[in-house]
């Protein structure tokens, strides 16, 4: 006998239908291969491209330490990242203090790093994330509801999870909806992201992850640790965006490095982007991240 959870996977993949839209919303940059100074700098140059991602629909733009003059409106949408396990406390600082100059909406860090992050915050408006389950996702439900807990004590205003990934390709639909509500129950008032790893799974195996995540609560989907083998791409954004609706949000995790990548991100369907090329973001200046 089929349960609640098998009916939900089986309603949704029978109702999605992919309509992949593959032009973008902002006007085609006219630089010929002279004028152009290097990736990033149209966040600067060309503020009408930026402003049309926001009214395409982005709330947030997700980037690394690192950039010049920077657009204010753009970067509040930025999750300054750096997960690291070699991360230091003078990178933690740094990554703080750019997310102070150039009011980045967030840093996003391993939840050992929150109440350090937290107090150099303090004051500037600019969130704490911690991610949860990182980067594997294979920790029981138990322990990332643990960790959730100690993370918002700590000062955390966002989770991000890693989803069970090894359940998931089980489809032990039922695991995977309770390690995800586990973490929303846990987080209370705090919104959850669920990090699907999107390199890892087949196309079905996306949709059931994103109908499990909005059943189970979530607040966004996100494509990608980072740690993974890759990143975002817009055929998945797009995907995801499909599935989940308007009701909760896409985050594009790695690979973004400048805003024109941010650019096409958004147009997919993203209405956060994680990387940590931050400031090359939104100052034009070259990133070597690879996040």
């Amino acid at each position: 006998m089929r349960t609640d959870i098998e009916r939900l996977v089986e309603a949704v993949a029978q109702r999605v239908q992919l309509r992949l839209v593959d032009e973008l919303r902002s006007t085609p940059c006219t630089a010929t291969a002279e004028q152009c100074e290097g990736d990033g700098l149209c966040a600067a140059r060309r503020a009408g491209d930026v402003e049309a991602i926001r009214q395409a629909g982005a709330s947030r733009v997700g980037a690394s330490p690192g950039v010049g003059s920077v657009r204010p409106d753009l970067a509040g949408m930025i999750d300054h990242t750096l997960l690291r396990p070699d991360t230091s406390r003078d990178d933690l600082r740094a990554l703080c203090e750019d997310a102070r100059q150039y009011s980045f909406a967030s840093v996003c860090v391993n939840s050992a790093n929150v109440s350090f992050c937290k107090r150099l915050l303090g004051g500037s408006g600019v969130m704490t994330v911690a991610v949860v389950g990182f980067p594997l996702g294979a920790a029981s439900c138990e322990s990332k509801a643990f960790e959730t807990r100690q993370a918002i004590r700590d000062g955390a205003d966002e989770i991000d999870m890693v989803l069970n990934i090894g359940a998931l390709k089980s489809c032990d639909y039922r695991l995977v909806f309770e390690d995800i509500a586990s973490v929303v129950k846990a987080a209370g008032r705090h919104a959850v992201k669920v990090i699907l790893e999107t390199v890892a799974l087949e196309r079905d195996e996306k949709v059931v992850a994103c109908a499990l995540s909005k059943a189970a609560g979530a607040a966004f989907v996100k494509t990608s640790t980072g740690f993974g083998g890759g990143g975002a791409t817009l055929e998945d954004v797009r995907l995801m965006r499909q599935i989940v609706g308007d009701d909760i949000g896409v985050k594009a995790s790695g690979g973004v490095h400048n805003a024109a990548e941010a650019d096409a991100m958004v147009a997919a369907g993203a209405t956060r982007i994680g990387a940590s090329a931050s400031v090359a973001i939104v100052t034009g200046k070259q990133s070597d991240s690879n996040y």
